[in-house]
């Protein structure tokens, strides 16, 4: 199926992505580590069924270094021996933090006790900030239908 909408053809659709993409650009360049961001855009992207940003993040993630082994087994993250502390609790949260309809609560505060140990102020400001942020792009690709499979590495660069 073709995408519904191009949002990189719309003039108003380009100016809210590069603002987007200006918003991303703060947590890029935040303290949280880079494998972790690309971990927990990776798993809200799958949760959402948003192949668009499963495809960017995987491949984003792969050419920063991450391992296949580790980007196969996100999906499963608490089934698997690859992820540290940290990226466990900043996956749960990942996950929490995605479907908010599921508890009244949000995220539980275990798993916001486990963010505290693992990561201060800055990187947990980036951490609800990227959470917010991969939520707001799997709608935007799933409600036009952009597809998976085309995206190449450092694609938006120049849109910041």
């Amino acid at each position: 199926m073709d995408a519904r909408f191009n949002l990189f053809d719309n003039e108003i659709a380009a100016k809210f992505a590069k603002r987007f993409a200006n918003a991303g650009l703060v947590i890029h360049q935040s303290p949280l580590p880079r494998s972790t961001q690309e971990l927990v855009s990776l798993r809200a992207s799958q949760i959402n069924g948003c192949g668009w940003c499963v495809d960017m993040h995987t491949k984003e993630a792969a050419a920063a270094g991450e391992t296949a082994v580790r980007l196969h087994l996100v999906a499963a993250w608490r089934e698997s021996t690859v992820f540290t502390d940290a990226e466990r609790a900043a996956l749960a949260f990942a996950e929490e933090g995605t479907r908010l309809a599921d508890t009244h609560d949000g995220v539980s505060d275990e798993t916001w006790g486990r963010v505290r140990e693992h990561y201060d102020d800055d990187q947990i400001a980036a951490l609800i900030a990227l959470v917010a942020l991969i939520n707001a792009a799997n709608r935007l690709a799933v409600i036009a239908h952009q597809r998976g499979g085309s995206y190449e590495p450092g694609m938006f660069a120049s849109l910041t």
